[in-house]
């Protein structure tokens, strides 16, 4: 029960922590950006794969040494709804990642480089589409804790 509660309690702080830290990501896109922002903003988007990546540790630990166990998970169909929806917010991240990491490689190299308004613009959309797709995870998972239509 001990096991239980504290993965409970992980997961959802690392969820809450991992919305913030895409809302800041969302906040800090915005046209004009120089070295200094560049660098501030690696650093969340950094922050932002480390969260998922213990998000997705923590998870797979409920899943395994939680009290319902992997065969209340696996039968679910909202256990991978939330999956499904985990994992789109995940592939729209890869696009902007990419994006952070080129415009910091060429502010290191081209004094006074700044992305273009239409890159930001395309980065911060991609960063709304998960803004957009995220509350549907937590939805899917009270959904799926109260075992309906399961």
């Amino acid at each position: 029960m001990t096991t239980d509660l504290l993965l409970a309690i992980a997961h959802h702080l690392l969820a809450f922590g991992l919305l913030a830290i895409l809302v800041t990501e969302f906040n800090m896109l915005r046209p004009g950006l120089a070295a200094a922002d560049l660098k501030r903003l690696g650093i969340v988007d950094g922050h932002y794969g480390a969260v998922a990546g213990l998000l997705i540790v923590v998870g797979v630990c409920r899943v395994f040494f939680g009290i319902k166990g992997a065969a209340y998970y696996g039968e679910n169909p909202w256990f991978w709804a939330k999956m499904a929806s985990f994992a789109a917010v995940g592939l729209l991240s890869a696009a902007p990642t990419v994006r952070i990491i080129r415009w910091r490689r060429a502010a290191r190299t081209q004094p006074g480089f700044a992305p273009t308004v239409q890159e930001v613009a395309a980065a911060r959309r991609l960063v709304l589409a998960q803004l957009a797709i995220f509350p549907l995870i937590p939805a899917f998972a009270a959904v799926m804790a109260r075992n309906i239509g399961a």
